[in-house]
């Protein structure tokens, strides 16, 4: 297939654009630039929501409108020791064996190469189409809260072409509901006792990943083992102290490292490092996991201990993982949970938990039940984003027109699936009665890792796929 070369110009030039979740202000700026060097017409709303539209192909003006979308933030996590300000560094990718992959962080492929490809599309002049709009959302990977905000005229098209796909050859047609709270769990601070000594422990080396694409791999939660390793510690030496606890990498990610700086007696220092030396996590599908305990500077302080056990005890009792598989969807997973982060903040500990299911019933209970471990600790929590599960037409004629689009230019026809991850389209469902949507897009592996990568032969087929559906559309 012949390569675009614009798509991987304008991948390059987003990705100097930080652009976190909860911090997309630039990287919108950047669109609005865009959309006005091209001469189109563009609106931004108050979340940073923003559509870009682009009159039809001569002698196509009266074809039905069509919407492509992207969402602009991404998830930002770095190896450990990755000197990474994710609020001002560029993202640094390069091509390994035919995968475009980053150095020392996660990508930005989920969903800049999407977003790249539909910025490719609407300054194309090439290209056949109808009237065309770009809708690019905001927070879509930290509580869909730009398309929860949309205003039900924000856009005038009812077919839409998402580019947030990860599994290229498939047509997603329904994803998970979810829902996204935080916690925060008060401590008060005690003064250190004397002849303690401090050691930094370190959990490294999970492949972390998506919290719903990834999460019925067997992989390890540092969020969790962190807890049990800490429960282990303090039984075989009482007078424990904990100045710190920092787990996890982002919310939609499994966390893959945690560090706790610990102290104990003199007399329990042999004990501490034979222990550390001999406790090992054999997650399934995590072999690389390790574990680190090196010595550190005494705290100022350390965080009264009932709070770390409140900690420890809410985050055991928290499931973590698949909680039930589809009865009707052969090895999907219908819900589960992840724990996102622990962090200890100046008087309490930050906890995130994410909850996903198909059946909007169940996610809400389980929840509201973690809410209520949480609270029974003396937690408070608030709930971030509740979000509707979506399901598609599977035999539209819409979705027929695509299934032959990928035979036709690509020789196979998609499979079409319900994946376990959120998409905003539930939401659009409810804002744009009567649209369609079908979700597309090149094949990204591991996505919210630091082992993130993209296929390039994929961008480029599916960059063809795009052009002559748009063509057929119009």
């Amino acid at each position: 297939m012949e390569r675009n070369e614009r798509i991987y110009q304008i991948f390059s030039e987003i990705n100097k654009v930080p652009r976190p979740s909860w911090h997309e202000e630039r990287i919108a700026d950047w669109l609005c630039s865009f959309a006005e060097s091209h001469g189109m017409e563009y609106q931004r709303d108050a979340q940073n929501c923003i559509v870009i539209r682009k009159a039809a192909t001569p002698g196509h003006e009266n074809a039905q409108p069509i919407v492509l979308h992207a969402h602009m933030d991404m998830v930002c996590v770095a190896e450990k020791g990755k000197q990474f300000d994710p609020l001002n560094d560029a993202i640094e990718a390069y091509v390994d064996n035919g995968w475009m992959k980053a150095r020392g962080t996660s990508l930005g492929a989920d969903n800049g190469m999407g977003l790249s490809m539909a910025l490719a599309a609407m300054e194309d002049d090439t290209l056949v189409h109808g009237p065309l709009e770009l809708l690019v959302t905001t927070n879509e990977e930290d509580g869909m809260t730009g398309a929860a905000a949309l205003s039900t005229d924000f856009i005038k098209a009812r077919r839409m072409i998402d580019l947030d796909s990860e599994d290229y050859d498939t047509i997603t047609v329904g994803a998970a509901g979810a829902y996204l709270q935080t916690a925060k769990l008060p401590f008060t601070k005690t003064d250190v006792k004397e002849g303690m000594e401090f050691f930094k422990i370190e959990i490294s080396g999970g492949k972390g990943g998506h919290s719903g694409v990834d999460i019925g791999k067997g992989r390890m939660s540092a969020v969790k083992e962190i807890c049990i390793l800490l429960d282990r510690i303090r039984e075989i030496c009482p007078e424990m102290a904990v100045s710190e606890i920092t787990a996890g990498e982002a919310n939609a990610s499994i966390a893959s490292s945690a560090e706790a700086v610990v102290g104990v007696e003199e007399v329990n220092v042999a004990k501490l490092s034979n222990f550390i030396a001999l406790y090992f996590i054999l997650p399934e599908g995590d072999p690389d996991v390790r574990i680190t305990c090196q010595p550190t500077e005494t705290p100022t302080a350390t965080i009264c201990p009932e709070a770390v056990e409140d900690l420890a005890e809410s985050i055991r009792e928290i499931p973590f993982g698949v909680i039930r598989m589809s009865q009707h969807m052969e090895g999907t997973v219908e819900t589960s949970n992840n724990i996102g982060v622990i962090r200890t903040e100046a008087d309490h500990f930050y906890i995130t938990t994410h909850s996903r299911s198909f059946i909007h019933e169940d996610m809400v209970e389980i929840g509201k039940g973690i809410a209520e471990v949480l609270v029974n600790h003396g937690a408070t929590t608030q709930l971030v984003m509740d979000t509707p599960a979506w399901e598609e037409n599977a035999e539209s004629d819409y979705i027929h027109l695509v299934e032959q689009t990928f035979i036709d230019v690509l020789g196979f026809r998609p499979r079409k699936v319900e994946m376990h991850f959120v998409m905003e389209m539930g939401y659009f469902v409810d804002k744009f009665p009567g649209i369609e949507i079908v979700p597309i897009g090149p094949r990204i592996i591991e996505p919210h890792s630091t082992s993130e990568r993209v296929e390039i032969e994929t961008i480029d087929n599916i960059w063809h796929v795009l052009k002559e559906l748009l063509r057929r559309l119009a």
